[in-house]
């Protein structure tokens, strides 16, 4: 008879009521997901607006059955997005606000691009990317996701947004969370519309900026510039971030680009960054950064970033984490590349010839952090694998 070191092993206990719930829950998800795109698709929000209206009044403004949106309405108001009145009639929640394709906060971009089969489809195959380590997207699609979305302007016009709204929050707390009144010029390498950079000009008038990404990447980037009146400060050029970084900026910051790729492509664009870098200039990319442990913190400020440890071995509360973990699949089914630990940023750094020097959670902008990277020793010359696949957009 085998005996069990209890001291080994985690405490077992019979799964309750709330644990039977939680896995329901999550089977659910991607309909509750799905719920989200119809709302959205249908104008349900907008078309409730800022009053109480019954399904049938929506159901005739939406084009749609009576009975049906009804049922879609008790949907929306199970998930937290609209209130359900005795009256029958529904009110949108603030969370549920959010869907309003009209409000500067609007996230309706990013939830139609996330829940749009190009993002949602090699989900499915997640076990074979588990398997394999191979990116699903490419199987499924015949080509890479960048690729893909570049030969379909409406999914690339959808991305384009979807990444614009998911930049708000880290435009409103990066311009105040750096001292950039010490530079002159940033480059935001893979910069997408423009919102991320854009915040940080309209914050600091003495600096000039350039935003580089492919042409499908800028299209909607003269339209955020001319509105917050930064055309005179801010150049666009068209240029891929595999090949070469334009010269001429003391800063290189990158919001969203490093997760998209594999180690040695990653360590491709920060040593086109390296190759520019001015005596004082800086990297600066804007990722999330998972602990070096689960359940630890994110190390921060400047150091090695080694966690300390002992010999007691917790049970660790992973939910912090938010959708970080989440976000760590989607690239690997999706584009191949992953989320990262301090000790990765320095790893990649030190092999472009940068030195990391801090990471620092941005308030407000959760998951994000600023991570800064100086220049470094210069590493020996090698062979640098290039990608054939399209560049994203931050």
């Amino acid at each position: 008879m085998n005996k069990v070191d209890d001291s080994e092993n985690a405490e077992v206990r019979a799964a309750d009521g709330d644990d039977r719930e939680l896995i329901v829950r999550l089977a659910f998800g991607s309909m509750a997901a799905q719920t989200m795109r119809a709302a959205e698709r249908l104008r349900v929000v907008e078309l409730i607006g800022d009053r109480r209206r019954p399904a049938a009044d929506v159901a005739a403004e939406a084009g749609a059955e009576p009975q049906p949106m009804a049922r879609l309405l008790r949907a929306l108001a199970s998930l937290g997005l609209l209130r359900e009145h005795a009256s029958g009639s529904y009110s949108v929640t603030p969370a549920g606000a959010l869907l309003d394709p009209n409000r500067p906060d609007s996230l309706t971009s990013f939830v139609r691009m996330f829940t749009e089969p190009t993002m949602t489809r090699a989900w499915e195959h997640l076990d074979d990317s588990v398997r394999t380590g191979r990116t699903s997207f490419d199987t499924v699609f015949g080509t890479d996701f960048f690729s893909h979305v570049a030969r379909h302007p409406e999914v690339s016009a959808d991305f384009n947004a979807a990444m614009g709204q998911a930049s708000r929050d880290t435009a409103a707390a990066l311009p105040h969370a750096y001292d950039f009144g010490r530079f002159t010029r940033v480059t935001d390498v893979g910069g997408g519309d423009g919102t991320l950079l854009a915040a940080v000009l309209a914050a600091h008038p003495g600096l000039t900026g350039v935003v580089l990404d492919r042409a499908e990447g800028l299209a909607e980037a003269p339209g955020t510039l001319e509105r917050q009146g930064l055309t005179e400060r801010c150049a666009l050029t068209t240029g891929d971030f595999f090949r070469a970084v334009p010269a001429g900026s003391d800063v290189y910051l990158m919001k969203s680009v490093l997760h998209d790729w594999a180690d040695d492509q990653v360590v491709t664009i920060l040593s086109h960054c390296r190759a520019v870098l001015p005596p004082g200039g800086v990297v600066l990319i804007v990722d999330p950064v998972l602990p070096e442990r689960p359940g630890t913190p994110t190390e921060t400020g400047s150091g090695t970033g080694t966690p300390t440890g002992g010999e007691a071995d917790p049970e660790v509360n992973l939910s912090e984490g938010g959708v970080t973990y989440l976000t760590d699949l989607n690239m690997l089914v999706n584009v191949g590349g992953r989320e990262r630990t301090r000790r990765d940023f320095e790893d990649v750094c030190r092999r472009a010839g940068l030195t990391l020097t801090s990471v620092t959670p941005l308030t407000g902008a959760a998951p994000f952090s600023l991570i800064e990277a100086v220049a470094g020793p210069v590493p020996a010359p090698g062979p640098v694998p290039v990608p054939t696949s399209d560049t994203g957009t931050g």
